[in-house]
């Protein structure tokens, strides 16, 4: 991986996209539901995700990219909640063997590929954003999680792979979506708890109770201090019988802009790709039309976005060990 100090970035303002790796792979392999090689190896979540990068690139036009990858889940959130994220099956044998030759595809189009072990790629993805966006850059998040709401900002923004419009998620449209601020979207999502990662919501706390709340209050604290003045009997003995709970939610929820990660803005520059790297791939996967591409001008399918690392190998070594969601 790419170390050193990120005040050694650049001062020019630049455009960031980011990609959720693990989340994207798992769309990709759903999307396409069968494609293989001449050598009869599962390639759905391999085309799905080159493609869905070609589309996210051609939609953002990035000066800068990178693909964060989930290194596991985090210490600290399975000591506040044991079942955290529990539900979640395993990841289909199918998909695990496609990670490595994503991650070889990545190395030949130039592009960085980052997974810190024992992190969750949110709070990586959480950290990349606020360096990039504090420098005054504009930053593109590639991912449906709705956690990332949190991280929308004039400067910040969501792409959602599952939206054929392209559109992209502002605070605006965080707004349209949940009726709050994204400065209150960690309050937000710790009343109404999240069924995907197994967190407990405020028994009787739905999506527009929580909208109310946080629209009367202004945030968990506040709503807490002035507690009498909920007006539902009901409501307002479940919030002080949860008090322990939310707080405890709002810990689990937010995520960790402050966590280290060993990647300077600079080293995600676009770059072009080995073409003859890429060539051997597309060949060996059967992948004839990005072939074809690929032997014209180098469209965008294969040119996605390019930010060096040359340590990538790295990364696949640790999704062959088992690391992610």
């Amino acid at each position: 991986m790419q170390n050193g100090p990120t005040s050694e970035d650049s001062a020019t303002p630049g455009r960031l996209l980011i990609i959720d790796g693990h989340a994207c792979a798992y769309r990709a392999f759903f999307a396409i539901r069968s494609l293989s090689s001449p050598a009869g190896q599962a390639t759905n979540a391999i085309y799905g995700f080159i493609r869905m990068l070609a589309k996210a690139r051609e939609r953002v036009d990035p000066s800068h990219a990178i693909v964060i990858w989930d290194g596991g889940l985090a210490p600290e959130r399975l000591t506040l909640l044991p079942e955290y994220k529990a539900q979640r099956r395993e990841m289909p044998s199918d998909l695990r063997l496609q990670l490595d030759p994503i991650v070889a595809y990545l190395r030949a189009a130039n592009v960085f590929s980052y997974l810190k072990e024992a992190c969750e790629a949110d709070d990586c993805i959480a950290s990349i954003a606020r360096q990039a966006s504090q420098r005054g850059w504009e930053v593109v998040i590639a991912s449906s999680d709705k956690d990332f709401m949190q991280l929308v900002s004039p400067k910040v923004k969501l792409l959602n792979p599952h939206d054929k419009s392209g559109a992209l998620c502002d605070v605006e449209e965080v707004k349209r979506k949940t009726g709050v601020e994204p400065t209150q979207i960690v309050d937000w999502l710790s009343l109404i708890g999240d069924a995907v990662d197994n967190i407990p919501g405020v028994p009787g706390v739905g999506l527009k109770t929580a909208t109310d709340l946080l629209r009367q209050f202004g945030s968990i604290d506040e709503l807490y201090r002035r507690l009498p003045e909920v007006g539902s009997d009901r409501l307002r003995e479940s919030l002080r019988a949860s008090l322990e709970l939310a707080r405890r939610n709002q810990r689990l929820v937010c995520l960790k802009a402050e966590t280290p990660c060993e990647v300077t803005l600079d080293a995600l520059m676009v770059k072009p790709g080995d073409d003859g790297e890429l060539s051997k791939l597309f060949t060996g996967w059967g992948f004839k039309t990005l072939l074809s591409e690929l032997e014209k001008v180098r469209p965008k399918a294969v040119d996605f976005f390019n930010g060096a690392d040359a340590e990538a190998c790295q990364v696949a070594g640790l999704l062959a060990r088992g690391q992610g969601r």
